[in-house]
């Protein structure tokens, strides 16, 4: 069973795509970056903002499918810096219980949409 997942409390697609796909009770969001809701622009003043929006915005998204951070089980995380990487793992081990934590990779790139420091994608499973 494949079922298109949108949340009105997440921010807009800005492409041809959406915010995420269930498919047999396994949940693949789309890379989030940190773009408010509410105004569609981006909090990137620092890479602390960014990211707390960023999970935020994954939030929200998972709670449209009734999911929650505990059944996450891959994340990927796209930095525009490695620089940011310290700064981002300690953001991170807020959002999973230590010693339960999903698989990840953080790959870094030249650039992301908007200017974004930071993208993040995950897979959650029930």
């Amino acid at each position: 069973m494949r079922k298109i997942i949108n949340s009105k409390n997440a921010p807009n697609v800005i492409g041809p795509y959406n915010q995420a796909i269930m498919f047999d009770n396994t949940l693949y969001l789309s890379g989030q970056i940190a773009l408010d809701p509410s105004t569609m622009t981006m909090k990137n003043d620092s890479i602390e903002s960014e990211t707390k929006q960023v999970f935020k915005n994954i939030h929200e998204i998972l709670k449209e499918a009734k999911y929650d951070f505990k059944n996450v089980v891959k994340v990927t995380i796209f930095l525009s810096n490695m620089d940011y990487f310290q700064k981002v793992n300690e953001l991170y081990s807020a959002y999973f219980e230590k010693g339960n934590e999903p698989a990840r990779e953080t790959v870094g790139v030249s650039a992301l949409p908007k200017g974004a420091k930071i993208e993040i994608s995950v897979i959650a499973k029930k």
